[in-house]
């Protein structure tokens, strides 16, 4: 150090130094950048696995409660009962049956949404006046419960597959919204404006631009809307259906069949967990040029 102070100076032997260091740091970037990515593998793969021993407790604690009669079999089955009538269920077809029709009409809502949702949202967050014009009448509608709004639904769409189509687009439709608004305005305003010198159009600018660095937030709505959407499929099921797995468990809870009643919510849980993974993948697949993994299952 204190030959290169005598040669090039105190400023210049830092600056050399500082080369050096910004040199290795960048030599190392690569090995950084790979572990990290093993990390959040390791990461995603943990979260799984580690929850595994508390969801075994908990069906343990299912199975032999009912059985030292620490709970009422009679509205509180053992698992093993509920799975028996879970196969029942299905190996008779009605099962298959009632998560068709339930999974169609939640399907429709959630794909109408999408499509209202989302450019709906690109305009809300890209132009402010646009956005001051309509946000309150977003707002009222958003804050205003879907269930209570279910009769009138009926009302005016009858007790047939239309109502719960609105119903479910009802649900999951603000949940997209105010996620694709968000992630709009989260965009980095320097891509903007780079692509904007390259005389970039309003629609590419939404295309190349805007939508894919708000897919990340789109997508933990769609997650949110997902849920909602099945939830209210399965309230309109219970109040006005003779078929799909609200109408199941409702039915098997008035007919006093417990066993098929935790039968359709077991399916329910595991319908919604699915359609989570599959989110999830479709996340990481859609922002795998940033880099990022997401092991939340939420």
């Amino acid at each position: 150090m204190a030959y290169l102070t005598e040669k090039f100076g105190s400023a210049g032997a830092l600056h050399l130094f500082a080369g050096a260091g910004e040199t290795v740091a960048v030599a190392r970037v690569p090995a950084i950048k790979a572990s990290a990515k093993n990390r959040s593998k390791k990461a995603s793969h943990g979260t799984f696995l580690y929850g595994l021993p508390l969801l075994g407790l908990f069906f343990l604690l299912w199975e032999i409660a009912p059985q030292l009669g620490w709970l009422n079999r009679i509205f509180f089955p053992p698992l093993s009962e509920v799975l028996v009538a879970w196969w029942a269920l299905l190996a008779s077809g009605v099962l298959i049956e009632h998560i068709g029709i339930s999974l169609q009409r939640a399907a429709i809502g959630f794909a109408l949404g999408v499509v209202v949702a989302i450019p709906l949202g690109l305009l809300m967050g890209r132009y402010w006046l646009f956005e001051k014009v309509s946000d309150l009448l977003v707002q009222t509608l958003r804050n205003t419960s879907q269930f209570a709004l279910l009769p009138v639904f009926i009302l005016l769409l009858g007790i047939g597959e239309e109502s719960k189509v609105a119903i479910t687009f009802y649900s999951s439709v603000f949940f997209l919204l105010v996620n694709t608004i968000s992630g709009v305005k989260s965009v980095d305003p320097l891509l903007i404006k780079a692509a904007r010198s390259m005389g970039t159009s309003d629609f590419d600018l939404f295309r190349k631009v805007i939508l894919p660095a708000s897919i990340p937030s789109i997508v933990a709505g769609a997650r949110l809307a997902v849920k909602s959407s099945l939830f209210a499929v399965i309230g309109a099921e219970m109040l006005a259906a003779k078929s799909g797995l609200g109408f199941l468990i409702q039915n098997s809870q008035l007919m006093m069949e417990t066993a098929d009643m935790y039968a359709g919510i077991l399916t329910l849980t595991v319908i919604g967990l699915t359609v989570n993974y599959l989110l999830v993948w479709f996340k990481r697949w859609a922002t795998a040029w940033k880099g990022q993994s997401e092991t939340s299952l939420i």
